[in-house]
């Protein structure tokens, strides 16, 4: 990877870390996300997310095409955009943050549905990206379901 791959498809190199990059990565992403929302509007980071996406997938395919590798596991700029999508839906509260990720990294590592379709059908940077776009959505609306089902039952959250 060149040092501008490493700093963005890699996450700021995360996703070179040895054991678990794709959850590596989305920590550095809820994080990133988290200060983004701490001071500027959801809209800001949706918009942030498309642009991540679409840069994302131009770079991936270039990536793709330079090197014959398929989704590389370095690569976590997905990861990046699919929990900022999902920050979009719920939030920046403490508990929002917590389930977004959690979420989040189980609809990425099971891929259940239609996550798990794109993973495998949709070519190049649109199938990298997909399927954590849609696990990110997901992502963000079973958090915000659970926050307004807990507020129902009367906890601060």
């Amino acid at each position: 990877m060149t040092f501008d791959e490493k700093l963005f498809l890699a996450g700021l190199g995360s996703g070179l870390l040895p054991k678990a990059p794709g959850t590596w990565g989305s920590l550095v992403g809820l994080g990133l996300g988290a200060a983004i929302l701490l001071y500027l509007p959801v809209s800001t980071l949706f918009l942030l997310t498309i642009l991540v996406t679409l840069f994302g997938i131009r770079q991936i395919d270039r990536y793709e095409a330079r090197t014959g590798i398929h989704d590389d596991k370095r690569i976590v700029i997905d990861e990046i955009a699919g929990i900022w999508l999902a920050l979009c839906f719920s939030g920046a509260t403490l508990p929002a943050l917590l389930f977004s990720f959690l979420f989040f990294r189980l609809f990425d590592i099971f891929k259940p549905s239609i996550i798990g379709r794109i993973d495998r059908e949709a070519p190049g940077g649109w199938g990298v990206m997909g399927d954590d776009l849609v696990a990110g959505a997901a992502a963000g609306l079973a958090s915000g379901l659970v926050l307004v089902g807990l507020r129902q039952l009367g906890l601060p959250v």
